[in-house]
């Protein structure tokens, strides 16, 4: 008797040993900022914020995992290729979505970033959310907000993609897509003379001063990657303010406009056309402005046209 309960007991343990190691196998596990995050299984009522990120979920084909998005339409963001992508889903919040929203919405996974729907010292971070089962995935290029990290880079939004396939158990396809956009920008990049690169200045919005990018946002990596240079590439923060005076001192060649908001790209140029204090720059001389929306500006599947687009802007004489 005692030997068979003996043997039960150890049979019940190696069960138990099983069961352990067959539930790590089967979590997933990826860095996000400073943070690393534990999914037992993927999650299924999904919701992101801001529109390059809710492509980002698109592409994948996760729609079918979403419960909803925010951040959208209070800025004038969706256009008609979003628009048709999101049409089955609903706007839980047209600008930052509160605590309450998501929680109501009874989600389990946020796809945010810092300053991307999430604040540092807000309501809505992961610490605030992980009471509530809702897991929360960092936008790369935003980590800067909160850490150290490398100037930005392509490879943010690359690497924000495979971990978002790792952690809906869509990893082939996210390496598919990933591949698919290197091929495309190296052909595009091909033979590019990069010896004497343009000078370029990101105007986002205002008059009185410049909010503008500097080398943690993703359009220093894109102005790189298209032959030209962020004349606000010391400029050690991600988006921020600077001066007129800075922008006039650097002269730029090239004007990249991110279109957005209530204020329209045409009245962006015009402002700067019409000033008498920008007729010095030679991009104000030349005419020479070019648009980015702000899906292509920010980081997501759109980064690599925004490079093409660029790289066209930038041959013209």
């Amino acid at each position: 008797m005692k030997i068979l309960t003996s043997f039960k007991i150890l049979l019940l343990c190696i069960t138990l040993l099983f069961s352990s190691a067959l539930s790590l196998v089967a979590q997933t596990q990826v860095q996000s900022c400073n943070r690393t995050v534990t999914f037992d299984t993927p999650p299924t009522k999904a919701i992101s914020n801001d529109v390059n990120l809710t492509e980002m979920m698109l592409v994948l084909g996760l729609s079918d995992r979403m419960v909803g998005y925010t951040g959208i339409s209070g800025w004038n963001k969706l256009d008609p290729e979003m628009r048709e992508g999101v049409k089955e889903l609903p706007e839980l919040s047209e600008k930052y979505p509160s605590k309450e929203v998501l929680v109501g919405a009874d989600a389990d996974f946020f796809f945010a970033g810092w300053n991307y729907g999430m604040k540092v010292g807000g309501e809505v971070t992961p610490e605030t959310l992980e009471p509530f089962g809702i897991k929360v995935y960092e936008l790369t290029e935003s980590c800067t907000h909160i850490m150290k990290k490398d100037k930005a880079s392509i490879e943010d939004m690359y690497n924000d993609l495979l971990n978002l396939g790792r952690i809906f158990g869509e990893e082939e396809r996210a390496a598919n897509i990933i591949l698919e956009y290197r091929t495309e920008l190296l052909e595009e990049t091909k033979g590019l003379d990069v010896s004497n690169p343009v000078r370029v200045f990101v105007y986002d919005s205002g008059e009185d001063t410049p909010f503008t990018a500097g080398l943690y946002a993703m359009p220093t990596a894109l102005i790189e990657a298209a032959g030209g240079t962020n004349i606000m590439n010391d400029f050690q923060k991600s988006w921020g303010t600077v001066t007129w005076e800075a922008v006039i001192d650097r002269n730029p060649e090239v004007i990249v406009i991110v279109n957005y908001g209530s204020v329209t790209a045409a009245q962006k140029r015009d402002f700067m056309m019409s000033n008498p204090a920008f007729a010095s720059i030679d991009a104000v001389k030349n005419d020479r402005f070019v648009t980015l929306e702000y899906v292509e500006a920010t980081p997501g599947p759109r980064n690599i046209n925004a490079v093409k687009t660029l790289i066209n802007a930038f041959k013209e004489n």
